[in-house]
């Protein structure tokens, strides 16, 4: 990574409270959070602006790769991520 960026206090709050309830250190959650994030972002949107075309074929907003994907295991990564309740 080429730098580590700060978060702000508020986010540094959320991200403690979802690691609370994943019952894992924010290191570990925010990870959760960033393998989340692509199942429910504009992917289309997300490659239009992108501004480094060269890492499309390990991207994961990538739409092809995503399907392939999806169809190798048999359902949306979605359907993985824990839930809160």
């Amino acid at each position: 990574m080429a730098y580590t960026p700060e978060i702000s206090g508020k986010s540094s709050c959320t991200l403690r409270r979802i690691a609370w309830a994943l019952g894992q250190p924010m290191t570990k959650a925010i990870e959760e959070v960033f393998d989340y994030l692509p199942s429910i972002l504009d992917s289309k949107k997300v490659c239009e602006f992108c501004r480094d075309k060269t890492r499309c074929s390990d991207c994961v907003f990538n739409i092809r790769k995503r399907k392939e994907v999806k169809s190798k295991s048999g359902k949306n990564r979605r359907d993985t991520i824990r839930r809160f309740n």
